[in-house]
């Protein structure tokens, strides 16, 4: 029985439908077939309709940052718990884990005042999550996220009617997805006579101040965590130039070789705490600006598969050369926080030996080509939610880079990502590997649509070292183009309306490739013909070749394209390589 899905809800009522099927070994996840669904959730997410707190309003919910564990909270069929790690604020968040029959349902029963506006919100991460309120005696509301890489406030209001002394107040996640975290519950209105937590505290001025890794134009911060404390402002010469929910940022866009004096401070509910002690962080000297020394100016980007599908079956030395970097698929995750490794499928591949593996990497890099370790797949999902997490992660890649002698890494996570630790970690992994290090990322279309997106923040604080990103323009539903119009997959504008958002958006043509699979085996829908992808990359780079949308400028750096996978390319005589290759190669 597939798992239901949800949409948004129309007319109060739940929408479902079946997942579209993922490449590989990848995890089923819901696809938002909608571009509707894309504006709305972030019309909730960003906007909300909270209502105006008066000054004598008080937050009725009790227990509403799980300090006390799961006391006022009742969770169906055992589903929640607390943890001490992810939180927003305090010691202690509720993580509950939605089941096939069960969507962990978490509820509160809150005293409330007849006749009366209340905002609700709360902070949630992880899968698909719900808030909302029932039995206001008026209309009952809710809203929802999809999956929020980081700590994400879910904001809306209700007026109870002119007899309701309760409403229930609840949360919940999707059958059979992800767990979801949430923390600090508000129910914010007149008091209800019930009793809800104190009042926040002003919470203390950080300390523990220190400078991580550094590049020609960025600044890596940490600090200790503060107990109360619901985020963090960071100020860049005493001017604040940032808001984070953890105990860590990177200051960017900054000048090389030239020192910043940085300080931070918490806030919650009750406000800001004095700023801390000051620390001086010195950049490093211009560099050449993005990473992947080797990787030649168009390239195509393939991934090997580390299992047998059904796919032929190759070994890195079966691998055309019109690919150039080769993304081995897929690392596993160990039972460290952050922490992967690799497995070589020997008894899957034939007999394939550790050691014809490493010398089949050397002697593609002797050939000019890089070969990377992709983190993602059925057996390779691994958060990286916290600073102990995220130098688990940078270690345990480098010391796969040095067993096996990868070239970098390739970020392929799809149950989301925390762009604060990530980013900590790649600047960490970078930091160890020098500039010579390949990092690439494949996103899906839902996870490039804004700036404001975790994958997208991501690859915008690593700018400096980040050499591809190459979004997935398949097993998709409808999405926006940079021109605010709805383009469905399997078209020349699907692929040049989407990459003009990440071309405008920040990154640099050269960290921009289109993603595609090799065959109509290769993904459960998106497959478009090679004629379509290089059209589509004539498009972008000369302007030649275009649908109906045409970018107001040409990108003749674009990087190129990027297929899952070298092996169901071969399965169909290599026809996706042979016909994009040489034609990524011969971009201007």
């Amino acid at each position: 029985m597939h798992p239901r899905h949800p949409q948004l809800p129309h007319g109060g009522k739940q929408v479902e439908r079946s997942p579209g099927t993922r490449h590989g070994r990848r995890r089923i996840r819901p696809v938002l077939g909608s571009v509707m669904a894309v504006v709305a959730a972030a019309a909730l997410t960003v906007t909300g309709l909270v209502g105006t707190a008066q000054a004598a309003d008080v937050n009725n919910a009790k227990n509403a940052g799980f300090e006390s564990g799961l006391a006022n909270w009742t969770c169906s069929n055992g589903s929640g718990t607390t943890v001490s790690s992810p939180v927003h604020g305090g010691a202690a968040a509720l993580k509950a884990t939605p089941a096939g029959q069960d969507n962990a349902r978490c509820t509160q029963t809150v005293a409330v005042k007849p006749s009366s506006t209340y905002a609700l919100s709360g902070w949630v991460q992880g899968g698909y999550t719900y808030i909302g309120a029932t039995g206001t005696g008026t209309t009952d509301v809710s809203t929802w996220t999809p999956d929020a890489g980081s700590w994400t406030k879910l904001s809306t209001s209700f007026t109870t009617g002119p007899n309701t002394t309760s409403v229930t107040v609840y949360l919940h996640g999707w059958y059979g997805q992800a767990p979801y975290l949430a923390d600090d519950i508000s129910v914010t209105g007149p008091d209800g006579g019930g009793g809800g937590d104190p009042a926040p505290t002003v919470p203390a001025t950080p300390a523990g101040l220190a400078v991580g890794s550094v590049t020609s134009s960025s600044v890596a911060l940490s600090w200790n965590a503060v107990s109360g404390a619901t985020g963090y402002n960071v100020y860049q010469n005493g001017t604040k130039v940032q808001s984070v929910s953890g105990a860590s940022a990177t200051a960017t866009g900054l000048t090389a070789s030239t020192s910043y004096s940085f300080q931070v401070s918490a806030t919650n509910a009750a406000g800001e705490s004095a700023k801390s002690a000051a620390v001086t962080g010195t950049t490093s000297a211009t560099g050449g600006g993005g990473g992947g020394g080797t990787v030649p100016k168009h390239a195509v980007t393939g991934y090997w598969q580390n299992f047998n599908n059904g796919a032929t079956v190759q070994k890195i030395s079966d691998v055309p050369a019109n690919y150039d970097i080769i993304a081995v698929s897929f690392a596993d995750a160990t039972g460290t926080p952050g922490g992967v490794t690799f497995n070589l499928d020997s008894a899957g591949l034939g007999g394939y030996t550790v050691d014809q593996f490493k010398a089949d990497i050397k002697a593609k890099q002797a050939a000019g080509k890089s070969v990377i370790i992709s983190i993602g797949g059925q057996n390779g999902t691994v958060s990286i939610n916290d600073a102990t997490s995220a130098t688990n992660f940078a270690n345990s890649v480098y010391s796969m880079m040095q067993t096996y002698g990868f070239d970098g890494v390739d970020i392929d996570l799809e149950n989301g990502l925390n762009s604060t630790y990530m980013t900590q970690a790649l600047r960490s992994l970078s930091s160890k590997a020098g500039s010579k290090l390949v990092i690439t990322m494949a996103p899906q279309t839902i996870d490039m649509q804004s700036t404001s997106n975790e994958y997208f923040k991501t690859a915008l604080n690593i700018k400096d070292i980040l050499t591809v990103v190459n979004m997935q323009y398949y097993n998709s539903g409808s999405m926006l183009g940079c021109d605010g119009k709805v383009y469905s997959q399997g078209s020349v504008d699907f692929l040049t309306a989407l990459a003009c958002i990440q071309l405008e958006g920040g990154l640099a043509p050269a960290q921009v490739g289109l993603g595609l699979p090799a065959s109509t085996s290769g993904a459960g829908s998106g497959y478009v013909s090679p004629t379509i992808v290089n059209n589509a990359l004539d498009c972008l780079a000369r302007g030649t070749n275009c649908g109906s949308f045409k970018p107001s400028r040409t990108y003749p750096g674009l990087r190129g394209a990027m297929t899952w996978s070298t092996n169901w390319d071969a399965k169909s005589g290599n026809a996706w390589s042979n016909a994009v290759g040489p034609h990524v190669h011969a971009l201007p």
